[in-house]
């Protein structure tokens, strides 16, 4: 029997609220992208949060592919701008580890897949920008972080011809939406291969690696039912074998 990749999930701390370990800090990540993977035919590893180089050198080392995921805003800093007063929580370490992480693994040249918050510390660590809010946008945005069950699609988007996500999703699909945060400037190194009818970008992919692409819907929610979430996946997972 061949070797099932292993895909390591970039994850982050929580502060447990309840219980006999109120305020205790633990190492987390929703359970959709662990079971996304096994799903898809690999085995997921979620990678603690650290900021020690040496151990996030010697962690990407064990894994195949990686997917960054979802959580807190990422700091303006680190695309030289101040904070603005739509801007949400912050966690600065993590962006430092995910970044790393991100280094590190391309480094390497294994798939790598960002999910909302992932795709955007994709296209910030490469030199691009966010909007700190979708309000802060000119014109008419719409709805970007819905108020429903995550498996519920709630927007299109346009795909463009020639990408990893056409060849798996067409030129049009529906998609989920958890974000109040957007690309604004792309990195230089990477062509936007998905817009919502609002302009916002919805997916991005690296002009020469392999396999470096970065959503901003959440494909691990939709892949209890949806046969393209679960492709986009596997996609990655075959990409691992390589």
């Amino acid at each position: 029997m061949s070797k099932k990749p292993i895909i390591g999930i970039s994850s982050s701390v929580i502060v447990d609220d309840s219980g006999n370990f109120a305020g205790y800090k633990r190492a987390y990540v929703n359970k959709d992208y662990v079971d996304a993977v096994v799903r898809a035919g690999g085995v997921p590893l979620i990678i603690p949060f650290t900021t020690d180089k040496e151990v996030i050198i010697s962690q990407v080392q064990v894994i195949d592919a990686l997917i960054l995921s979802g959580g807190h805003d990422v700091s303006p800093y680190n695309y030289g701008q101040e904070p603005n007063p739509k801007l949400g929580e912050t966690f600065p370490e993590r962006d430092t580890y995910d970044m790393l992480l991100l280094e590190e693994s391309k480094k390497r040249n294994i798939p790598i897949l960002g999910i909302c918050r992932g795709s955007q510390i994709i296209n910030v660590a490469a030199g691009g920008t966010l909007y700190q809010d979708l309000s802060l946008i000119p014109g008419n945005v719409l709805k970007h972080n819905q108020v429903s069950k995550p498996t519920l699609k709630t927007h299109k988007i346009q795909i463009e011809e020639n990408s990893i996500i056409s060849e798996i999703f067409g030129k049009e699909t529906m998609v989920n939406s958890f974000h109040h945060q957007a690309l604004d400037k792309v990195a230089d190194d990477f062509k936007v291969v998905a817009r919502a009818s609002d302009g916002i970008v919805e997916a991005i992919q690296h002009k020469t690696y392999k396999f470096l692409v970065g959503v901003q819907w959440h494909p691990e929610m939709l892949a209890v039912e949806c046969d393209e979430a679960r492709e986009l996946f596997k996609r990655l997972i075959e990409e691992a074998k390589k």
